[in-house]
């Protein structure tokens, strides 16, 4: 197999080439010449009917239907495997694409790096206010599961060997044998690849995808941390005039995995409490190996009077005397970690309770070393070591819980009946509220020692009896998902009281629809305005905002222009009220779900939004996209930093009111168009059933969490938003996406307002954005793809809705080009498009073979099916780089 030429870009199509060329070897040699043959027949194929050649499209399906079932999954395979290869490639050319803009004197700096925006920003500023505001950066990046990652860890771990033997390859730079030795070592990964089942035979459990995110940590994030923050303290340094603090750390991390239990009865507080223990356990044992490798290396003898004093005047080695302690403690904090994850009770004398047990005794040998005259042996693996423990503490990632607000209620009513004080669940707001606040004041046991609620109200107490084991470092927040009243914040507070948590979580709303998000401001207000609440949270507030579920409710533009204007309103609040406030972005991979570039994202917040902090949810797939090889980690590390300062220092300006006017406008007629289409229309749900894999995603077993959060007839508002988006990408029509925004946009070239928004988009960073990712969709959609699924899959009389569609994706596309001025989607961005077209025509045959296997699979039942099924749906998934 091989990567379709033409095109700029040469050195990433010689290497998608060269691993194509790699994979039809592996292919002839493993699955035999038939094998082969039928893959380049398929390739050619495909190639041709992208080309326009309709009897070569007509010839590719009749092929791809008729193939033998011991064919279908191989030729799948293969395919998917292709497509992995190229994503390979695509990372590791960003990594050194971006590495020669670093290293080349003459060359234009990349954008968004520290090297670029820190001499910018401190041009423009004064650099002492870039030094503080970087100082002062509070970046947390919450890694969550993923209930449609379909990727094996496996998998995965082969696909980042064959990155490093690339990045290998061009660091130490090759001879005709050492080329030679890494190309067979890049042959033998492919071949193993090959021989590799990438389908999970069972669903992943909790504790699996806790698993996988801690090796997230140990295999990337533990070695690009201190890189990271080593460039921007020389950058500092360099255009401020000083370094770093010790005790800095810009970024952070937490995680869901454990944790976020709405929807998911599979996450109990048994499995929180060991993903926390098992965390511990982690960050002991990295600590541990790091003052290992420090011992080995801190032989010194001199040493300053203070470590003197501690360690005695008889030490001969005095650093590796300190050192030898802290690892004897984190040997023992491991012990306990284990000894309570098997349910054992061990003694907890001599663990680390506290990180600054780690730091102080990390921080009393650096200074020492400084003091001494051997400082730059200070500012090696010893200064990595405490930057690590500013970033990742005791616990790696704080565990944030999540539950739905509904879960609350129905405790507390089950508590007010025991108690004879009627239904909680019936009361008005205003009744809920008073009843709270009075509870909460009250210094009386709320829940009845003889209470015996219903198992689902028992594990949320028992969850939250949890709190005191773990202690405050595992946890962070308390999401409160679908929050829509004061009363569901301070149920949670009122709660977590009654259980006797001696350190309460922050309470943490989520508006995730636009109804929600539109009386944000009206709920915190209702809360800022009680004296106990005011003091319960100690001036600073952190409030969630949902982009997923609010696009599935009411269209991408909505959405968008929703988020915004309940951002605007929420800090405007926060600064009436002179709280700090914390804004949780609520993002996924896909654009349908808030996702896209990281940069220009931040920048389209609106002013006040980003104030030196930012807390956004990173999940599954995009955590191995952004982290996954360590030079895509340390580039996205960078984009976070700099876009944050940058949203801090220079804000971007309001919004003029006449764009405001134009925005509702189109918001209107946006969410009408989308509305009307989904949730008005009966048989659109049906439509969607027939003509996407949706019931398939459901059943697979690529995720601990199911499909909907209730098992009642599937609905579009049942549906969780990550399957619904999922489900349109696998058939490229990408729907969510685009619905609405072509309608509100002809209507507004149609009033003749081409110029204002033409002007908008080149001057409101927001408007920009939206435009940008929606042109984005719209380069990787394929109405006609979905021709096929409709001709084999969906009943006559609903085939209506499927043209309807892709006329409006057409006339979306057309609209969004007009407004921007491009000719093409794409077009600014030639990289992109580039690896879409090399793309294109290997996703084409697994699109006709996921028609095919579902009409099958629709008549029968069968395990070989299902099996084929995931990987078809592994490899479009693949080439286009998302999921849900």
């Amino acid at each position: 197999m091989e990567a379709t030429s033409g095109g700029g870009d040469g050195a990433l199509r010689d290497e998608i080439r060269e691993l194509g060329e790699l994979l039809g070897t592996t292919l002839r040699e493993q699955g035999g010449q038939e094998l082969f043959d039928t893959v380049e027949r398929v390739r050619g194929l495909a190639k041709a009917a992208r080309a326009g050649d309709e009897g070569a499209s007509e010839t590719l399906q009749n092929l791809l239907s008729q193939l033998p079932p011991e064919q279908v999954i191989p030729v799948a395979r293969a395919f998917s495997q292709f497509l992995n290869l190229a994503n390979v490639a695509e990372q590791h050319y960003r990594v050194q694409h971006s590495q020669e803009w670093a290293y080349a004197p003459e060359g234009k700096l990349l954008f968004g790096s520290l090297a670029e925006a820190l001499p910018r920003l401190c041009g423009e500023l004064d650099p002492e206010q870039v030094y503080e505001a970087v100082c002062g950066l509070d970046i947390n990046l919450v890694l969550t599961a993923h209930p449609t990652e379909v990727q094996r860890r496996t998998m995965l771990q082969k696909y980042n060997r064959v990155a490093t033997l690339l990045e290998r390859r061009d660091r130490y730079g090759a001879g005709a044998a050492e080329a030679e030795e890494i190309r067979e070592a890049l042959k033998r990964e492919i071949t193993a690849a090959w021989h590799t089942d990438e389908i999970r035979r069972r669903r992943p459990t909790p504790q699996d995808e806790a698993r996988w995110g801690l090796a997230v940590v140990e295999q990337t994030l533990w070695n690009a941390i201190p890189r990271y923050l080593r460039n921007l303290d020389r950058a500092l340094g360099e255009h401020t005039g000083r370094r770093l603090p010790l005790d800095c750390a810009p970024v952070t991390f937490g995680t869901w995995m454990g944790g976020d239990r709405d929807g998911n009865p599979y996450v109990t507080h048994r499995v929180t409490r060991d993903v926390a223990l098992l965390a511990r356990w982690m960050a002991a044992y990295l600590y541990e190996r790091d003052i290992q490798s420090l011992i080995t290396g801190l032989s010194l003898q001199a040493c300053d009077d203070d470590l003197r004093a501690e360690v005695g005047g008889e030490a001969w080695e005095p650093y590796r005397v300190v050192l030898k302690r802290v690892r004897a403690r984190l040997r023992q904090t491991q012990r306990w970690a284990e000894a309570k994850l098997q349910g054992g009770h061990p003694p907890e004398g001599e663990i680390l309770h506290d990180i600054e047990e780690l730091r102080q005794p990390l921080l009393r040998c650096y200074y020492s070393l400084q003091r001494v005259g051997a400082g730059a042996v200070a500012e090696g693996e010893l200064l990595d070591t405490i930057r690590r423990a500013s970033c990742f503490g005791l616990t790696l990632m704080p565990m944030d819980i999540r539950q739905h607000a509904g879960h609350h209620t129905r405790a507390l009513d089950a508590i007010t009946r025991e108690l004879g004080l009627g239904s909680y669940a019936a009361w008005d707001e205003e009744t809920r509220q008073r009843w709270l606040l009075a509870e909460l004041a009250s210094r009386r046991p709320l829940i009845p020692h003889d209470f015996a609620p219903e198992r689902e109200i028992e594990e949320l107490l028992e969850t939250l009896r949890t709190f005191n084991e773990l202690g405050p470092e595992a946890l962070g927040a308390y999401i409160v998902s679908h929050a829509a009243e004061p009363s569901d914040i301070l149920a949670v507070e009122l709660l977590q009281q009654a259980c006797g948590v001696r350190h309460p979580l922050r309470v943490v709303p989520l508006f995730e629809t636009r109804d929600t998000l539109a009386r944000a401001e009206r709920t915190m207000a209702t809360l800022f305005a009680n004296p106990w609440y005011r003091e319960r949270i100690g001036g600073c507030q952190e409030i969630m905002i949902g982009y997923s579920d609010s696009t599935k409710d009411a269209g991408h533009l909505t959405s968008a222009w929703t988020l915004f204007q309940a951002q605007e309103r929420l800090v405007a609040l926060a600064r009436r009220e002179r709280i700090d406030l914390t804004l949780f972005h609520g993002r996924g991979g896909s654009i349908g779900r808030g996702g896209g570039p990281t940069h220009s994202a931040i920048l389209a917040q609106p002013p006040g939004s980003v104030d030196g902090t930012l807390r956004v949810t990173e999940q599954g797939e995009v955590i191995q996209a952004k982290f996954g090889l360590p030079g895509i980690a340390l580039r996205n590390l960078e984009l976070y930093t700099t876009a944050v300062l940058e949203a801090t220092v220079k804000p971007p300006a309001p919004p003029r009111q006449r764009w405001r006017e134009i925005m509702d406008r189109l918001d209107e007629r946006a969410m009408a168009a989308y509305r009307n289409t989904v949730k008005e229309r009966p048989e659109f749900i049906e439509y969607f059933r027939a003509a996407t894999p949706i019931e398939e995603i459901s059943r697979l077993t690529i995720g601990s969490r199911p499909a909907k959060r209730a098992p009642e007839q599937m609905t579009v508002d049942s549906l969780r938003a990550i399957p619904w988006v999922f489900a349109w990408t696998q058939t490229r029509l990408m729907l969510p996406a685009w619905l609405g925004v072509g309608e509100a946009l002809e209507a507004a070239l149609d009033e003749g307002l081409a110029d204002e928004l033409r002007e908008m988009f080149e001057q409101w960073p927001f408007f920009e954005a939206l435009l940008d990712m929606v042109e984005m969709v719209l380069a990787k959609g394929e109405p006609g793809v979905t021709r096929l699924y409709e001709r084999t899959l969906v009943p006559e009389e609903l085939q209506g809705i499927g043209e309807e569609l892709r006329e409006r994706f057409c006339r979306t596309r057309d609209a969004v080009l007009t407004v921007t001025g491009h000719e093409a989607p794409l077009a600014d961005f030639p990289v992109v498009r580039r690896a879409v077209e090399i793309r294109n025509p290997y996703v084409d045959p697994l699109n006709m073979l996921q028609v095919e296997l579902l009409r099958r699979s629709r008549l029968r039942d069968d395990e070989a099916l299902r099996r084929a099924l995931q990987v078809v749906i592994n490899g479009i998934a693949a080439g286009l780089r998302n999921t849900g």
